[in-house]
């Protein structure tokens, strides 16, 4: 079986958003259209406390996309975004969202940041979806959503290393780019065994 992960299509993803990834809108229709050809649609949704500490807000003297070391590593900080119910946390408001079969919420823990659907960012605490997935007899996931190099990368590697078959449509990502971060999200997807497509 075959699941869509829909990755973050939130508002604060969006132009006009907190953290805006360019043109992320543009690919809301297209997602919709492909929900219709998988046996499960699951969406994810960073879900943060006020205060969380990857926002450079939490941090005196710190500003955002600078990098600190956590207990679990490297941390970029970000401008408050996802906000828990907050217009910025909801889901882009042309989004399929009752197509979805099931939404994980992720970064909900103050102390720690997950990018990943799988796990949060010391790739150790499970999110669950690992579980729900194996329960349900899917194997096969496709890949879309924000961004590209920070929340999808680090979802497809999981998966892809937990054995799953991933497949990435770039056409219906987007990216932020950050120093690079993009040319080495492609690579680190190729390398752990996901594959990257444009239809």
């Amino acid at each position: 079986m075959q699941a869509l992960i829909v990755i973050d299509v939130q508002n604060d993803f969006c132009p006009e958003g907190a953290l805006a990834v360019p043109q992320g809108d543009e690919i809301v229709q297209d997602i919709n259209a492909l929900m219709a050809d998988f046996d499960a649609v699951i969406l994810t949704q960073d879900w943060h406390p006020a205060g969380h500490s990857s926002f450079a807000s939490a941090h005196k003297a710190k500003a955002p996309y600078d990098v600190i070391t956590m207990p679990y590593g490297p941390q970029v900080l970000w401008p408050d975004h996802c906000i828990q119910g907050s217009m910025g946390a909801k889901f882009h408001m042309e989004l399929q969202v009752d197509r979805a079969d099931l939404i994980i919420r992720k970064g909900f823990n103050p102390e720690i940041d997950s990018y990943s659907a799988f796990f949060e960012n010391d790739h150790q605490t499970p999110t669950g979806l690992e579980g729900y997935l194996r329960t349900r007899g899917i194997d096969k996931l496709t890949m879309v959503g924000l961004a590209l190099d920070f929340c999808v990368n680090f979802s497809a590697v999981d998966a892809a290393r937990l054995g799953f078959d991933v497949t990435v449509r770039e056409d219906l990502c987007r990216a932020i780019d950050l120093e690079g971060s993009l040319a080495a999200a492609r690579a680190g997807m190729q390398e752990a065994g996901a594959k990257l497509t444009t239809d």
